[in-house]
């Protein structure tokens, strides 16, 4: 059976594990490296270097990083502009090793988006989750333990009533 890599990994909640910078939520490349390697085990990442070998590509006046992230044979390529603190491109004689290197970490977390993981940070939509319907609701309150009842309430959408019964219930 061929496994969805984008469906598995953009079905996966992100928040509890993204920063602010400013009024944006990002995954933190680590995060995001983790999140990836703990779901699958083809993987590769890397640095696309311009032809003189340099680890960022310039026009003259400003540069950018690309970087590529494969996962199950995928490869998913995606470029990403070297910018200061408040997301605006910097001039190229300015350019230190440091800023190269986040925009690289930056355009990681930006490729494995690409292949699902935390996409909707971008797109506010969340991950979707489905209705949790009034058979599912019952059998919960009767044989249900705590463990699946935070699992209910992470992947399932409850209506605010059936929640307070939840809530009340687990102690949660």
């Amino acid at each position: 059976m061929e496994i969805n890599t984008f469906k598995t990994l953009n079905q996966i909640n992100v928040d509890d594990k993204t920063e602010k910078k400013g009024n944006l939520d990002y995954l933190p490349w680590a995060d995001a490296w983790t999140i990836l390697s703990n779901n699958f085990t083809d993987i590769n990442y890397s640095v696309i270097k311009s032809n003189d070998g340099c680890n960022y590509h310039h026009d003259g006046k400003t540069a950018w990083v690309e970087t590529m992230v494969s996962v199950n044979g995928k490869d998913l390529p995606e470029q990403l502009p070297i910018m200061d603190n408040r997301n605006k491109s910097i001039l190229l004689e300015n350019i230190t090793s440091f800023e190269v290197n986040k925009a690289i970490k930056r355009c990681f977390s930006k490729n494995i988006a690409l292949h699902g993981l935390g996409l909707y940070l971008w797109t506010k939509s969340g991950p979707q989750k489905e209705m949790l319907t009034d058979y599912q609701f019952r059998a919960l309150l009767e044989k249900g333990t705590t463990t699946q009842a935070k699992t209910v309430l992470q992947k399932w959408d409850a209506t605010p009533e059936q929640l307070r019964k939840i809530k009340d219930k687990f102690n949660i």
